[in-house]
């Protein structure tokens, strides 16, 4: 599929799991939360196979959604505001 960069891909991705800072439960949410917030359905399916043999419970899958959303939310409100600022767009003569 890549040809010659589909080697250099897999052994970066797989050195990510080698962390030198975070614990492996850490390493799993951060993953999760990438995955959601790229919208990778496979990398979010693995991820959250992951968290289960882990031992993540419900509730920190839920913080970790819940966080992707608040991000996600607060890039959307500030594209927006870029949106009206840049084209002189008032939303008070919206009636």
């Amino acid at each position: 599929m890549l040809g010659k960069h589909q080697k250099p891909y897999e052994d970066f991705y797989h050195s990510t799991h080698e962390n030198e800072h975070l614990d492996s439960k850490t390493e799993l949410l951060v993953g999760l939360s990438a995955a959601m917030a790229m919208n990778c359905l496979p990398c979010t399916r693995y991820y959250l196979l992951q968290a289960g043999k882990a031992g993540i419970t419900k509730g920190e899958i839920s913080d970790v959604t819940a966080k992707v959303m608040a991000v996600a939310a607060g890039q959307k409100k500030l594209q927006m505001q870029e949106v009206l600022q840049k084209y002189s767009i008032n939303l008070d003569d919206f009636e």
